[in-house]
C-alpha cells in the first residue's frame, strides 16, 4: 500500500509539472509566432487568383511589391495586364490603363470585392502584424485536417482600421501558420471564412502559399489564392511606390 501511494504521488507530482507547461504559451506568444512566419516586411511575390461564381472561374495574375506599409501590385493576365494598385500607408489608389484613369478607393469602395473576387480592397490595407491589430485570447485545441491547432479568438484593438472586428482562428500548433478563419462583423454575423490549403518552408519560415477565400454573403461563390514564387527582404528602389510610377 505505501508502495502504491508512492507511485500515485510521483504520477501527481509529474502531472502538475507537466500539465502547465503543456499549455504554457499564452495567446499573444502563439500569435506572435504566427506574425514572425506571416508577417511580411519586404517582399516581391508572384501570385495567382482563381475567382470562382457558379459555373463562372477568371484567372488573374500578378506581381505585388511589399515595403513596411506600401504596397504595389502589377497584373499580368492578358484581360487585366497594365492594371495596378497601389496602397501608401492609409490610401489606396487604382489605375486602368484604357482608360488612363486614376481612382482613389475610399469609403464605402474599401468593403467591396478587390477585382471581384471575395477578398476586398480592405483586406489589401491591413498591412499591420496581427498583434497590432487585435488583442487575442486563448479558447482551446481542436485537429484541423489532421493537424493539432490552437484554437484563438482575437477582437480589434479600439482605433485600429481593420476590415472584421472580431476573427476565430485555427493555428498549426508544430508550424504556427493560419490554417483557418473565421471572420465576423461587430453585430456577430459570419463574413468571410478562410482556408489555408498548402504551407511551405521558405526561407526557414513557414509560409501560406494556397489559400480559398468564401464570402458568406454571396451564393456559390470562392477565390483561390497562389503564391507562385516569393522572396523576401529584396532590395526595392524607393521610386515603386510613387504615384507617378502607377500611370
Amino acid at each position: 500500500m505505501i508502495r502504491l501511494y508512492k507511485i500515485l504521488s510521483c504520477l501527481i507530482l509529474i502531472s502538475l509539472m507537466v500539465s502547465p507547461m503543456a499549455s504554457a504559451m499564452t495567446a499573444e506568444e502563439i500569435i506572435q509566432k504566427r506574425d514572425s512566419n506571416e508577417y511580411v516586411k519586404t517582399a516581391i511575390a508572384e501570385s495567382k487568383m482563381v475567382i470562382v461564381s457558379g459555373n463562372r472561374e477568371m484567372i488573374k495574375t500578378m506581381i505585388t511589391y511589399v515595403e513596411d506599409d506600401h504596397a504595389l501590385t502589377l497584373f499580368t493576365n492578358p484581360r487585366d495586364r497594365g492594371t495596378k494598385f497601389l496602397k501608401r500607408g492609409d490610401d489606396l489608389w487604382m489605375f486602368f490603363p484604357d482608360a488612363e484613369d486614376l481612382i482613389k478607393i475610399s469609403g464605402h469602395m474599401l468593403s467591396q470585392g478587390m477585382m471581384g473576387s471575395d477578398f476586398s480592397y480592405q483586406d489589401m490595407m491591413e498591412s499591420d502584424q496581427l498583434t497590432d491589430l487585435y488583442a487575442f485570447e486563448f479558447l482551446g485545441e481542436e485537429e484541423l485536417d489532421g493537424r493539432p491547432c490552437y484554437v484563438l479568438e482575437g477582437v480589434a484593438v479600439e482605433g485600429k482600421q481593420v476590415s472584421y472586428y472580431r476573427r476565430k482562428s485555427w493555428v498549426d500548433k508544430e508550424r504556427f501558420v493560419g490554417l483557418k478563419e473565421e471572420l465576423y462583423a461587430r453585430s456577430g454575423r459570419l463574413l468571410k471564412v478562410m482556408n489555408t490549403k498548402k504551407v511551405e518552408l521558405l526561407e526557414e519560415r513557414w509560409y501560406p502559399v494556397e489559400a480559398v477565400m468564401e464570402d458568406k454573403l454571396r451564393k456559390n461563390t470562392r477565390t483561390e489564392f497562389c503564391v507562385e514564387a516569393i522572396e523576401f527582404n529584396p532590395e526595392i528602389p524607393a521610386a515603386t511606390f510613387t504615384l507617378e510610377n502607377l500611370r
